[in-house]
């Protein structure tokens, strides 16, 4: 027996109208919907004339639940996973079903549709060329600060998902770590209130430090400038000597010959330079 197909099916953000009529038939023919929090779905399948019957599939019960679905995919059941907004497996739930199905042989396709953090980049008035999504951060303090640290020498337009009642302190140590950088705060995307606040993080933490945030956020941060982390990175290599130089490439296990060449192209000098000053200091 054939085995059924998984859809990963985007729902929206806010506005309903933002659903796909491909999303609304394939809800209305899958076998069963497996949804984020069914009381919520509920709403949007009532709304929609959606009577197909549904389950629920969340963070707490995913991979207990997980097996369950593809045994049921597996008998040649069709199952469409929705979350609460938005895309499947991206900050919701889904990555480990979709891998299992996968592993299992099933038939996986993704129907698009509404996604908050390309959304928001696209509103947000920063550079969309290139661009990272972090997701939300931790929420213990030492780990989010951990994350953020790590995004210091990141030159691609930054996106964050928060909380509003973590909003304030996520910001706080944005500046902290990373400047004060361009960002626009996109609150409640597609909703009748949805605000984009395009500003610095200076500004934004004076702001809602004044001013209780309300509604689910979307930071985009502006990426580290390109030419001043060249600048700082010059600045490292002129404190070292040429051996030292080397040996830094050396131990993240790169061969001496491939060390000397990114030596020598930091240094702005050939490699012969950089073999004399070598064999001098052995």
């Amino acid at each position: 027996m054939a085995t059924g197909t998984l859809y990963l099916c985007a729902t929206p953000i806010g506005n309903l109208e933002d659903i796909t009529l491909r999303v609304i038939r394939t809800l209305k023919e899958v076998d069963l919907i497996a949804a984020e929090d069914t009381r919520n779905s509920m709403k949007l399948l009532t709304h929609f004339d959606i009577h197909t019957p549904i389950t629920s599939y969340h963070k707490n019960n995913r991979y207990d639940k997980a097996n369950t679905l593809i045994n049921k995919l597996l008998d040649g059941q069709s199952i469409a996973l929705i979350t609460d907004a938005g895309m499947p497996c991206v900050s919701d739930p889904g990555e480990e079903l979709a891998r299992l199905a996968a592993e299992n042989g099933i038939p996986v396709t993704v129907l698009p549709g509404a996604c908050a953090a390309v959304t928001a980049l696209a509103l947000s008035g920063l550079s969309t060329g290139r661009f990272c999504f972090e997701g939300f951060l931790p929420q213990n303090k030492k780990e989010r600060k951990e994350a953020i640290s790590k995004l210091i020498p990141e030159t691609r337009t930054i996106i964050i998902y928060e909380a509003p009642h973590h909003l304030t302190a996520t910001l706080k140590d944005l500046l902290e770590i990373l400047g004060n950088r361009q960002i626009s705060v996109c609150r409640e995307l597609t909703k009748v209130h949805e605000t984009v606040f395009r500003t610095t993080l200076k500004e934004a933490v004076d702001t809602y430090e004044a001013i209780a945030p309300r509604g689910e956020c979307v930071l985009v941060i502006k990426g580290a400038d390109g030419s001043l982390l060249a600048e700082e990175e010059r600045k490292k290599w002129q404190e070292l000597s040429i051996p030292e130089h080397m040996q830094l490439y050396l131990s993240k296990g790169m061969e001496k010959k491939d060390a000397m060449k990114a030596v020598a192209k930091d240094r702005g000098v050939t490699k012969q330079e950089i073999y004399r000053a070598c064999l001098e200091s052995d």
